[in-house]
């Protein structure tokens, strides 16, 4: 705890009081005498509760205005049906009705800002005019459009005749309405009940006496209070809402009225992240007769703070590894209050709760008896004993006797005294009457933060001498990141590029010291200088060097903490449930597919519905059909060379063949680029080849085969720019692109931060894969096989490209093969590079443009490029499907 900097009300406050004693009585000067410490805070803040609500006022707008234009019979009879009911209402009424609300929807608004200019509370009713400005310039926008660019079913459903001019229709949006409704809700009306229900009251009898008289329609209010409500919130959010968070003087005012008298208040230390931003704000509070008490404040800007965060892990994840994102500041402290209450009463060390009280209309405080104490991430590594750790588990087992669930028993909501107690802190987002999976989700959680305090064995040990192996061996499933607190994840995550980074570290260490032996064993040769060494010396030094990778790499190999973690237990219960349970509703890369996909998908079908299949496949040339067929076949036979070619050991190509079938299959599960590579890294190791090995093999291939990609397709760009010119000069479109390439190059290069992460990323490829193509380049067999390869899998892909094209077209529509070739190669590129599984969506698109862009018509190109991705990506699925079970029951995968 550490005070920070004095707010400067207090500050001034304390000032006036020590300068006028003589004129105020003791009581006010006794509570501006009182110290409070705390930073400055910001005049104005942004909330994402805003943010929300404008994002809802536009989408309910986009669905008003596509209910008028597509809905034109349905709103057509809401009209009449209301024209039909109102108008047996008594004249007398109605027009009583539209003369009070008249009077008063200008009334209601200006007592209002009176009554806050009264209090002092300028700010928000310039808000709230700056928003009825707004509103009025949207409406007058609105209304221009409806009347010069609007469909006609729109038109009608927002406008009518006017009783007093057939000719003229009324106003789309009403001038003085929205303005108000923007008014009253920029200037937070809403948060007081009964300045709220009368504004309301006026509008409804205004919106009444209108639609009763024929001046509007009932889409038209709609689309007023819409417009009304969105401008409101938008202006908010950009200009920021004025700080309401109570203040050092308030908190003390607040504690005052509880019956407490504190002398000074000092802010807590605090990081504000997303996680534990909304934990709220901590004081430590020293009073004139008792012992310091620690206070809570929780505001709406705490509530606000890690919103989007606690939406997007309620949308992905199930709903028992969540809690609610939205929570009103009187539930924040109902919860909070009941789980302090219950920890005491389930025996648990907890901050005991003394009193709550409310701190104005926007914030809360819970008083606490103060507990001191470090917290356990703080203490040196000597002072975490065995016993600290087994006192650790029983405050848990305490909690989960009365199956309570913390749900985040992180190093800082643990605190320790000086008498070695543990004391559990942050009870706010726990739960009671908690799922059996809630309470295993507080054990995976705790003993990975006493794994990495500790060490795993001694979290696990502590774990099974309180709990029992069985509650920690059911834990395992939930023993995932996903199912961990976000500070936990960060951590583990840093460890991991730690970790990563030692063994590139020791793998080039390594690589240098068999380079330096093997030039100590030069200057010591007597062999003449000019004499070549033998091919056996070439080998053996490859060999060498590559034991000493090897060695280095198994040393510096290191398991992350949740596999040590499960070792340990799976020591003490071999049996225990080890299969991650599925905590996530939906995966981010599965909602990055679906977007791709649909956007692909309608781009296909916007260029397909101008086309008409029927003539188009009865005039269909089905020789080229098989031709493209076996060109796809053969692509599986190229695959399995091209991999084959950097693997120095002896595996078999049929089975090599099957596995690239089965990638087929793989592909549509995961994006490209992913799927296969750790299909043939699985199926190398499968074969006998080393875990390390395999992985550089598939490095080396996929490091080749993006060199051969990069300059086969400047090479056809090349022959494909001259193929219309006279001379051999390129088209300026490569030119361009050559520019492009060089100038992207320089960039990187000049660049400090580019340069070190890309020098990076190289060596730490390099450092395996250069000493595997020193074992392939000892075969020059091998390198043909894979070069060769590589080359007869793209020229295999042209040709089904070439086949599917010619199938469809006639004689004068043909390409060429470099034209086909640079088309294929580009969209090859784009789909490994796009997120979704076998490129779906992207491949598509890309391929169909750029047939087009070279001259193929339409109607030609996009049905050649649905046979050309039905028979190489589709199609094989199923037989792709088959191999990757028959080669998983043989154990090759």
């Amino acid at each position: 705890m550490k005070p920070q900097g004095v707010h400067p009300e207090d500050a001034e406050s304390t000032s006036d009081a020590s300068s006028r004693p003589d004129t105020a009585d003791a009581e006010e000067v006794h509570v501006d005498a009182v110290e409070s410490d705390e930073p400055l805070l910001p005049a104005r803040v942004h909330r994402p509760s805003d943010l929300m609500r404008l994002l809802v006022g536009v989408l309910a707008l986009v669905v008003l205005l596509a209910i008028a234009a597509f809905a034109h019979g349905t709103t057509s009879g809401l009209e009449q049906d209301i024209n039909k009911g109102t108008g047996q209402a008594p004249d007398l009424l109605i027009r009583i009705a539209g003369l009070a609300s008249s009077i008063a929807i200008l009334l209601v608004p200006v007592a209002f800002a009176i009554e806050r200019l009264i209090k002092r509370d300028g700010l928000r009713i310039a808000d709230g005019v700056l928003a009825a400005v707004l509103a009025h310039g949207v409406t007058l926008a609105t209304d221009l459009w409806v009347a010069k660019g609007a469909p006609g079913s729109i038109q009608e459903a927002l406008t009518q005749p006017s009783p007093g001019d057939i000719h003229a229709l009324t106003d789309p949006v009403h001038g003085y309405l929205a303005p108000v409704i923007a008014y009253m809700t920029a200037v937070g009306m809403s948060r007081r009940p009964r300045w709220r229900a009368v504004l309301w009251i006026v509008l409804m009898l205004d919106a009444f006496s209108m639609l009763v008289t024929g001046y509007t329609t009932p889409f038209s209010i709609i689309l007023t209070v819409l417009i009304g409500w969105t401008v409101a919130y938008g202006t908010l959010y950009a200009v920021g809402s004025p700080n309401v968070r109570p203040t050092g003087r308030t908190l003390i005012a607040g504690l005052r009225t509880v019956g407490f008298h504190p002398v000074s208040a000092a802010r807590e230390e605090a990081s504000e992240t997303a996680e534990n931003g909304d934990r709220g704000r901590r004081y430590f509070v020293t009073l004139e007769d008792g012992p310091p008490l620690d206070v809570t404040v929780v505001d709406r800007e705490q509530q606000a703070q890690g919103f989007f965060y606690r939406v997007w892990r309620n949308l992905t994840l199930r709903g028992f590894a969540t809690r609610s994102s939205l929570q009103s500041l009187r539930q924040a402290l109902e919860q909070e209050a009941l789980l302090a209450y219950a920890a005491i009463a389930a025996g648990a060390n907890a901050p005991k709760l003394i009193a709550t009280s409310e701190l104005g209309p926007d914030a809360v405080m819970l008083v606490y008896e103060h507990t001191g104490g470090r917290t356990l991430e703080s203490l040196a590594e000597d002072e975490i004993t065995d016993e600290l750790l087994r006192n650790t588990w029983r405050q848990v087992q305490a909690l989960q006797s009365r199956r309570i669930a913390h749900r985040r028993l992180a190093g800082d909501a643990i605190l320790v005294d000086r008498s070695g107690a543990v004391i559990l802190t942050d009870l706010r987002g726990g739960e009671i009457a908690a799922s059996t999976l809630l309470l295993r989700m507080d054990v995976a959680q705790l003993v990975t933060t006493l794994g990495l305090l500790a060490g795993a064995e001694r979290a696990v040990a502590s774990a099974v001498s309180i709990l029992g192996p069985d509650t920690v061996a059911d834990c395992l499933p939930m023993l995932q990141p996903i199912a961990l607190t976000r500070s936990t994840r960060a951590t583990l995550r840093r460890l991991a590029r730690e970790r990563a980074q030692r063994e590139r570290d020791a793998v080039l260490e390594a690589s240098q010291q068999a380079k330096q032996a093997r030039l100590e064993e030069a200057t010591e040769d007597t062999r003449p200088v000019l004499e070549k060494p033998d091919k056996k010396t070439v080998k053996a030094e490859a060999r060498a060097e590559k034991r000493a990778i090897d060695e280095a790499i198994e040393e510096a190999r290191e398991e992350d903490l949740l596999t040590q973690i499960r070792h340990q237990v799976l020591l003490i219960r071999p049996q225990a449930p080890v299969e991650p349970a599925r905590l996530e509703r939906v995966k981010p890369r599965t909602l990055i597919s679906f977007i791709a996909g649909a956007i692909g998908a309608y781009f296909l079908l916007t260029q397909l519905t101008h086309i008409e299949f029927g003539p188009l496949v009865a005039n269909a040339e089905w020789g080229w059909v098989a031709a493209a067929v076996l060109f796809s076949a053969c692509s599986y036979f190229a695959a399995a060379m091209a991999l084959l070619g950097f693997v120095p050991e002896r595996v078999g190509f049929l089975r090599t063949v099957a596995a690239q079938v089965a990638g087929s299959f793989v592909k549509i599960v995961a994006p490209a680029a992913v799927g296969g590579v750790a299909l043939n890294t699985r199926f190398l190791q499968r074969q006998g080849v080393r875990p390390g090995l395999a992985v550089a093999s598939v490095g080396a291939s996929q490091l080749f085969g993006l060199g051969c990609h990069i300059l086969m397709l400047l090479s056809f760009g090349y022959l494909t720019g001259t193929e219309k010119t006279p001379s051999l000069s390129p088209s300026r479109t490569v030119i361009a692109g050559l520019l492009t390439v060089a100038v992207l190059v320089l960039v990187v290069t000049s660049v400090p931060f580019l340069r070190k992460f890309v020098v990076t990323r190289v060596r730490s490829l390099f450092a395996g894969v250069v000493p595997r193509m020193l074992d392939v380049l000892q075969r020059p067999q091998k390198l043909i096989t894979g070069i060769g390869g590589m080359l007869l899998l793209t020229a295999c892909f042209v040709m089904c490209l070439d086949a599917s094209i010619r199938a469809f077209g006639s004689e004068g529509t043909s390409l060429s093969i470099a034209s086909v070739a640079v088309v294929f190669l580009a969209g090859n590129a784009l789909g490994s590079a796009a997120p979704t599984p076998g490129g779906v969506g992207a491949v598509e698109a890309t391929l169909t443009v750029g047939l087009i862009a070279v001259g193929l018509p339409k109607e030609v190109a996009a049905p050649a490029v649905l046979l050309f991705r039905l028979l190489t990506l589709w199609l094989p699925v199923l037989p792709g499907w088959l191999a990757f079970n028959q080669l998983s029951r043989k154990g090759a995968l």
